[in-house]
């Protein structure tokens, strides 16, 4: 399983259970009601090379906050893994 984390917006410092493999780049996938989702903003890697978190960012909030928050909760450690920013 990867966890994934929620930084800022409605559902900040919330996580859910996401199936294994390449998180999606948008959380909700797909909506179908135009909704601005959450984006991915980077992935926590296992030495092994699996990944085992993803951190999505509310749609309004900067890139330098969600890295800022995400650093202040400090997903790295708890996962034991080591961040890598999201291909865009």
């Amino acid at each position: 399983m990867v966890r994934a984390l929620f930084v800022g917006g409605l559902v900040d410092n919330s996580e859910l259970d996401l199936d294994d493999g390449e998180p999606p780049l948008h959380y909700p996938e797909n909506t179908g009601g135009g909704r601005s989702r959450y984006r991915l903003h980077h992935i926590g890697r296992r030495g092994d090379g699996r990944i085992v978190y993803a951190v999505y960012g509310a749609p309004d909030l900067a890139d330098e906050e969600v890295e800022r928050i995400a650093e202040e909760r400090d997903y790295a450690r708890r996962f034991e893994a080591t961040p890598e920013l999201a291909a865009s």
